[in-house]
């Protein structure tokens, strides 16, 4: 890894990087902020906790200080699938930014109208910075549209994230009320084809740059407990019955329903723990974060909205309590302990349902997770497995029908013979005309 002030930054950044104690630069680092310093577009395919976030932050403050832009006019858009990112991206810009005056606003939903109209302020008078969710950015064009004739950058962070969630049309729309001079950058921790459209949609011959798919650290103690879609919760309320001291813990469920009965089920155990899920306003979930970056909560029962926006380095155990769809979600996950050199655990629970899934994270970390056992006195509930829900077939090919082992051809002439006769004049021996 090189050394930070073996890059073409200006003495100002470097200041920052040295208060904030940044040595070496990350692979991604390394490879994004070159490019980036000479006006090429990027396309950039790394996960979270790679240093992304500065790869591009970095080289932007810089060009915005010693370059000539635009005052009292917004110079740069960063493009966030969350809330909680963009907060995110928005302290470190904080930091990055501290000794170089370029400005800076997190945009993003879920406020009461004092910060909308905070937000619409900033937008009029020009900071340099917009840091936003695309939902909150399109209210704001829609209702003010605000001047963007001058922006000279435009990042999509977790590009994938972002198309997940159904802003492919919304970052085609503010990206054509952008000067065609604008240079892009783009991060996606995946590469599906809905990435490679977009890119080359809104990307002029970007430097590509990939960063292999990380594995999880080594000092994260995996375990995995096979057991039954209805054991787990029995299994969540045992670990903390027999833990009482558990702190620093995150559970993590795909579902915002099963969030809310994992969350009141500790409640009942007298456990510290509060939930974090969409269902909640901002103000809302800023207070749940707080509480527990100041350990005042011990436990946090969330959904994936902050597997990838939350960077907190002393969390002790990360619980799965399902299987994520995508491998590279379950590595974001158990990614929020063992963080700063520390040590950490993760728990995962899969049932029947969940075992494909689990099959491809452990290829994808080449890794046989350590089996963690059901608690004393638990039996091995045998689930259905996908298929048994099928019907059954003869030898023959046909399926068997309950109280009805009649085949194909059994059935053809049965209902061939019980037909109503028709006489000459095309009626049935009831009368009826058919």
């Amino acid at each position: 890894m090189i050394d930070f002030y073996d890059l073409d930054l200006d003495d100002k950044v470097l200041d920052a990087l040295d208060a904030m104690r940044f040595e070496k630069c990350t692979p991604i680092q390394e490879k994004t902020i070159p490019p980036i310093l000479e006006g090429r577009d990027v396309m950039g395919i790394a996960q979270t906790g790679t240093g992304k976030t500065a790869a591009y932050l970095l080289p932007i403050i810089n060009q915005l200080y010693v370059g000539e832009h635009c005052r009292n006019a917004i110079n740069c858009i960063v493009m966030s699938p969350t809330r909680e990112l963009a907060q995110q991206i928005d302290q470190a810009m904080e930091g990055f930014s501290y000794f170089v005056p370029v400005s800076s606003v997190a945009v993003y939903g879920g406020n009461d109208g004092i910060r909308y109209e905070q937000e619409s302020r900033s937008l009029k008078l020009g900071a340099d910075m917009i840091i936003a969710t695309p939902g909150r950015l399109l209210a704001h064009i829609q209702l003010e549209k605000p001047d963007f004739s001058n922006v000279k950058f435009f990042v999509l962070d977790e590009a994938d994230r972002m198309l997940d969630m159904g802003f492919y049309d919304d970052i085609l729309s503010i990206n054509k009320l952008l000067p065609d001079c604008c240079q892009k950058i783009m991060f996606s921790a995946t590469m599906p084809d809905k990435i490679k459209r977009l890119a080359g949609g809104i990307l002029k011959n970007p430097v590509e740059i990939k960063i292999a798919v990380s594995k999880p650290a080594a000092s994260i103690k995996q375990r995995v407990c096979y057991c039954a879609e209805s054991q787990k919760q029995a299994i969540i309320k045992d670990l903390f019955a027999k833990n009482k001291e558990l702190s620093r813990v995150i559970i993590f469920s795909s579902s915002k329903k099963m969030v809310k009965q994992l969350t009141l089920g500790l409640l009942k155990q007298k456990v510290n723990v509060a939930e974090m899920h969409s269902d909640l306003d901002q103000a809302q979930r800023d207070d749940t974060m707080m509480k527990f970056r100041n350990n005042h909560i011990s436990v946090l029962v969330a959904t994936d909205i902050i597997s990838r926006g939350i960077d907190i380095d002393d969390i002790e155990l990360v619980v799965n309590y399902d299987a994520p769809a995508d491998p590279e979600d379950y590595v974001h996950r158990i990614g929020r302990t063992a963080r700063a050199g520390r040590g950490g655990e993760s728990l995962t629970l899969i049932s029947s349902r969940d075992r494909l899934r689990f099959q491809n994270i452990e290829k994808l970390i080449e890794k046989k997770v350590e089996t963690y056992p059901l608690p004393e006195g638990m039996k091995v509930i045998k689930e259905p497995t996908e298929n048994s829900g099928q019907k059954k077939k003869h030898k023959n090919g046909s399926k068997n029908v309950r109280g009805n082992n009649k085949s194909n051809e059994d059935r053809r002439k049965s209902a061939k013979n019980n037909a109503p006769k028709r006489n000459k004049q095309g009626k049935t021996n009831s009368g009826k005309q058919v």
